[in-house]
């Protein structure tokens, strides 16, 4: 059967998987044993599931298919501790997963769209344009890639960060999807408090989060302290400008009791100064949080380059003195391109230069 008719197991629930089963007058426990071949034996056969009968196995085959992704590249950085691949969709997109390795975690980074609409100008993802949401299965797909690989090498994945390519806000019925599928306890049985969404501060989804309580963690792209800088570098920012964005936040901490985290990207003369620290402080004065400033990832075709050394130990400096916690995040992966879309863009410049 073609696969365009068949269903994706890594896209049903348990509650959807359960009703299937009910639908082909199958007892319900069926589920919680198909449940456990995928995302505990991690099967990519429904022929491999020995404790079901024949008859559901042949049905299984012939109705459903367990959708893991073919990689087309993979890049492993000098020091051995960062890898990226590039997974390949059904109808030949490419969806870019990072696994990045530390002394007593592994984290992968994983996207949520192919492409992404909000076009910030010192993101990669931004500039390749946009295609379309994934799907559950496929971001379920991308950290079952690294469970089974890092399971090969009797280690596990300990943390999931939705920071990939793509705007997790704008697809959060899907995604949410999929964290309840590897929180579920039947399978990969990942703690909320091990997974965070991103966000460049989609004000209606973190409003959702904040409404379901959930442990799940929550990042803001700050990038810049005032709307005239930021309407620049993160073009959301004019439908949903800061004080619609802190307010969001703050309303997350109370019905959370949550820290967040803001990202900020350092650009060299662009966001950097003193000026734009103190701002920082001002803005975030009083709220739960914690602030990563992150060094820029240089983009084919962009004008931005990452903040010295110096100036960004200065902007720390200051926040730290403001009393906001703050880390600066070591940079990883950049001889492999980990930075989210890079890949994607590397690919379409590739394909122009080929072009008659």
């Amino acid at each position: 059967m073609d696969k365009e008719r068949q269903i994706n197991l890594l896209d049903l629930s348990m509650e959807g998987l359960t009703r299937i089963m009910e639908d082909w007058d199958e007892p319900s426990f069926r589920a919680a044993q198909i449940w456990r071949w995928i995302y505990g034996s991690l099967v990519d056969d429904p022929q491999k599931m020995r404790n079901l009968p024949l008859a559901l196995r042949q049905r299984l085959t012939e109705a459903c298919y367990i959708g893991y992704l073919p990689v087309v590249e993979r890049l492993v950085g000098d020091d051995g501790l960062t890898e990226k691949v590039a997974l390949q969709s059904h109808d030949g997109q490419i969806i870019e997963v990072v696994l990045m390795r530390y002394a007593e975690r592994n984290t992968v980074c994983v996207s949520s769209q192919i492409g992404c609409p909000l076009g910030c100008l010192f993101c990669a993802t931004g500039r390749s344009g946009y295609s379309r949401n994934l799907t559950t299965g496929e971001i379920t797909a991308q950290v079952l890639h690294y469970v089974r690989q890092l399971h090969r090498e009797d280690a596990r994945v300990t943390n999931v960060v939705f920071m990939g390519m793509g705007e997790p806000m704008l697809n959060l019925d899907a995604l949410w999807q999929a964290i309840l599928n590897l929180h579920h306890p039947e399978g990969l049985n990942m703690g909320l408090r091990r997974l965070t969404i991103s966000t460049v501060g989609i004000v209606p989804g973190i409003e959702r989060m904040a409404e379901w309580g959930t442990e799940v963690g929550l990042a803001i792209s700050l990038h810049a302290p005032n709307d005239a800088l930021r309407d620049q570098l993160v073009p959301a920012n004019r439908r949903y400008p800061l004080a619609q964005v802190m307010k969001a936040a703050r309303y997350y901490v109370e019905q959370t009791s949550r820290r967040i985290t803001f990202e900020y990207g350092l650009a060299d003369g662009v966001n950097d100064s003193d000026a734009c620290a103190h701002e920082t402080a001002e803005l975030l004065r009083g709220m739960r949080c914690h602030v990563n400033l992150i060094p820029i990832n240089p983009v084919i075709g962009g004008d931005y380059r990452p903040s010295p050394d110096e100036r960004i130990l200065r902007f720390q400096e200051i926040l730290t003195a403001a009393g906001i916690q703050t880390t600066v995040r070591i940079s990883r992966g950049r001889d492999i391109e980990a930075g989210c879309g890079q890949l994607r863009l590397r690919q379409q410049a590739r394909n122009q230069k080929e072009m008659p």
